[in-house]
């Protein structure tokens, strides 16, 4: 018989056998009976998800020297043990999911309510930096895998009412804790409810990480574009919900997910904004010369190899020859294998335990990189144009996967049609990206359309005290970020 199926006035005689059915004789499901003032109870919870120091002290002590336990029984059991927490009833037919979610429950002989005592005791790691945004200025603290650690310091930061969370459960299995994170008054009210919904709707066994909502969310489910926002700081998500973003943490994940996005983004970076203006400007227009590089020097190389030659200068072009000459493979297969095994050095480096790093590089770049130059397999020009792909392709983090697919797509159509194909290529896909809408903020802006006043954040970066208004390439219901008489 399933617990949902109870009958009020349960005896505990009855209701032992039937929650550990319900959790399938797991082995951690503890049942701890009591007798109250005569009256037969029992505790249930998950082994190692509760303080047990506190259970102990907290409430089992103090019931155990409680002389006299009639109802009202939530009145009693308030006033009688040392519990900082509210302590919530419920029906006993709904007790299985608050001790999946981690609580301890209290059922009474022949009491139609549970009592839920929440003493969890997660194993969670402290904040630190996030090693995927390191910065050499500003806060170093990054989200953790605990979710409410991470509204705690975004409270922290924000300390204002409008600052508003929305909480989810989804999930069928993991019934995982999704929050919607934005400030009223900002946040567009349209947006908010979009996401909101979408997030409600979500049908899924299990959430594991925030990447499973980006999933659903999503407007174009089959682009390889990224079409969402992510962070480990939460400095950087407190400014994009000062913007008028929409952030989204996931309980047991420390990406945040940000909304709406745009691509322009990912040339921005957390460090401009601690910085000189001239130089965040510099540094951003190095991190486009690097994304640019890494997706179209191997096509340029096999480009000019194959069909352009006559562009490059004379002594250029005989160093090239001698170079390559004798190699046994076409130029575009030569770049193809060269690029493979970058890839390939690539996804063992990061599977690899750390201790091994050094032999693995050691490896990559002496025994086969050096190794297959001189046996006359591949080309040193070759290696080298790589080289410098993989390194550019570092100055965008988050579009490590979308440039990878660029740079193989520009490196095909390059050794076909050479420059040509290039180019045509460049044009559909910045037509593509032009159409492309994510929750109302065009994807290319404030470059396509041109949106004059969010160009004093765009590649060229200019004073925090000059940027009067938030983007207009975002929908938000307050523009206003400085008035005017705070200036000085």
């Amino acid at each position: 018989m399933p617990l949902w199926s109870i009958l009020p006035n349960v005896k505990i005689e009855e209701f032992i056998p039937l929650i550990q059915e319900t959790f399938s004789y797991s082995d951690d499901l503890k049942c701890r009976e009591l007798t109250v003032a005569g009256k037969k109870c029992v505790f249930c919870y998950i082994d190692g998800g509760s303080d047990k120091q506190l259970f102990e002290q907290d409430i089992i002590l103090p019931l155990r020297n409680l002389t006299q336990f009639e109802p009202p029984y939530l009145d009693t059991i308030t006033q009688t043990v040392v519990y900082s927490e509210e302590i919530t009833s419920l029906p006993i037919s709904n007790s299985a999911g608050a001790v999946a979610e981690g609580d301890i429950i209290f059922v009474i002989d022949g009491e139609e309510n549970a009592y839920v005592f929440s003493l969890r005791k997660p194993e969670k790691r402290s904040v630190t930096e996030p090693p995927t945004s390191s910065v050499l200025k500003g806060p170093r603290e990054g989200f953790i895998e605990e979710l409410k650690t991470n509204l705690s310091v975004m409270r922290r930061r924000l300390k204002t009412p409008d600052f508003t969370v929305k909480f989810f459960q989804v999930g069928r299995y993991s019934t995982t804790t999704v929050s919607v994170l934005y400030v009223r008054g900002i946040a567009d009210p349209q947006l908010v409810e979009n996401i909101c919904d979408k997030i409600s709707r979500i049908d899924i066994d299990g959430i594991i990480d925030s990447a499973y909502i980006t999933s659903f969310i999503q407007t174009k489910k089959n682009s390889f574009f990224l079409q969402t926002g992510t962070t480990e700081k939460p400095d950087v998500a407190e400014a994009k919900l000062l913007e008028g973003r929409i952030v989204i943490l996931v309980d047991g994940s420390p990406i945040a997910v940000t909304l709406p996005y745009l691509v322009f983004e990912d040339v921005q970076d957390g460090y401009d904004y601690y910085s000189a203006d001239w130089r965040a400007t510099m540094i951003r227009i190095f991190r486009i010369m690097g994304a640019l590089m890494t997706v179209l020097l191997p096509g340029a190389y096999i480009a000019l190899q194959t069909y352009h030659f006559q562009l490059l200068p004379l002594k250029f072009l005989m160093t090239l020859m001698a170079a390559t000459t004798g190699i046994p493979f076409p130029p575009a297969i030569e770049m193809l294998i060269v690029l493979i095994l970058f890839e390939i050095l690539n996804q063992a480096s990061l599977r690899m335990p750390r201790y091994l790093g050094i032999s693995l590089s050691v490896v990559g770049a002496i025994v086969l990189g050096d190794t297959a130059v001189k046996s006359g397999l591949i080309s040193s020009p070759s290696v080298l144009v790589i080289a410098l792909s993989a390194i550019g392709i570092f100055c965008v983090p988050d579009q490590v996967g979308t440039l990878s697919i660029l740079r193989l797509l520009f490196l095909c159509i390059s050794a076909v049609t050479g420059f040509v194909g290039m180019i045509i290529l460049a044009i559909i896909i910045i037509a593509y990206l032009a159409g492309l809408e994510n929750f109302g903020a065009p994807y290319l802006a404030p470059y396509a359309p041109r949106i004059n006043p969010d160009l004093q954040d765009g590649v060229i970066k200019s004073g925090t005290s000059s940027i009067e208004r938030r983007p207009y390439s975002i929908p938000t219901a307050n523009r206003t970020r400085i008035r005017k008489n705070a200036k000085h």
